[in-house]
């Protein structure tokens, strides 16, 4: 029984470190796009004046 629970855990552990990294990829990615699109928006603006 112990050894399900250990094996359990660590697969709960794996999890979380996966979740974790896919969040910070995502959190990165919604910063990366928003940063663009604010650069793309001011490049615009200032070509067409």
């Amino acid at each position: 029984m112990s050894a399900i629970l250990g094996s359990l855990l660590e697969y709960v552990v794996v999890l979380l470190v996966l979740v974790a990294i896919a969040g910070l990829g995502v959190f990165i990615g919604i910063k990366w796009a928003k940063s663009k699109n604010a650069k793309s928006s001011s490049e615009s603006i200032s070509d067409n004046q």
